[in-house]
């Protein structure tokens, strides 16, 4: 009988022993946890910070490549003083054009220091390619928010013959009138080749210069069209 109450003593004071660890332990985590929070809410907590990459830090030289199109040569050739200058004195690469390929290529020198510069020069090359003016396509070195977006005639309806060759001169216009204003309204720069269309511009805009000729190209007139336009233009104008 005595064994047995020994054992049961030692027990007891074994568990008496193990909750007093455990509360211990909970109290422990829970100091650390006040503690994180008093550190978050003084703003205690350190971010971590990373030093800005330089082209310097990168011993490799980057190319790009940018393809022409045949229709494109001509123009690239008669334009090239206007296209190499600003890659050049301003963003300091180095680029020539490959006539057995069709490529434009572009090469980071030792002087570049944007580490963005190679990417600005490729989209620019790719804008004179795709068949906006050198003027225009100029933009995107200076701005950062400017894209290009593409798309079919068919990707918003399917129409084949007299049908497609109509709703392209829908959007055209008599003489460019309602290409220029759709332009001008949104702020942006279209280029219609044949069943692609190309529009250079900020995201916003883009997205309302798209959504005058998806109406256009499903057959809604000019007028009504113009009309939207107005109203949209007035918005985007009060929120500037």
């Amino acid at each position: 009988m005595t064994e047995v109450v020994e054992k049961k003593e030692v027990e007891n004071v074994i568990s008496e022993q193990s909750l007093k660890t455990e509360s211990v332990k909970v109290s422990n985590k829970r100091s650390r946890d006040d503690e994180e929070m008093k550190d978050s809410s003084e703003g205690g907590v350190k971010k971590t910070s990373f030093p800005q990459i330089s082209v310097e830090d990168t011993e490799e030289e980057q190319i790009r490549k940018v393809t022409i199109p045949f229709n494109r040569i001509a123009p690239l050739k008669a334009n090239w003083q206007q296209i190499y200058e600003p890659i050049v004195t301003h963003l300091k690469l180095q680029i020539r054009m490959n006539t057995k390929t069709r490529k434009v290529e572009l090469k980071t020198s030792k002087s570049t220091k944007e580490t963005s510069a190679l990417q600005k020069a490729a989209d620019f090359v790719h804008a004179f390619s795709l068949g906006f003016e050198v003027n225009d396509a100029v933009a995107i070195l200076r701005l950062d928010d400017l894209y290009i977006d593409s798309f079919d005639v068919e990707d918003v309806k399917i129409l084949k013959g007299d049908n497609l060759s109509r709703a392209i001169g829908r959007v055209a216009g008599k003489d460019g009138k309602t290409k220029f204003t759709i332009e001008n309204v949104t702020k942006t720069r279209i280029v219609l080749a044949d069943k692609r269309i190309h529009i250079l511009g900020s995201y916003s805009n883009i997205r309302v210069a798209k959504d005058a000729i998806c109406d256009l190209i499903i057959g809604s007139p000019p007028g009504k069209v113009y009309a939207k336009l107005r109203t949209v233009s007035s918005r985007i104008a009060e929120r500037f």
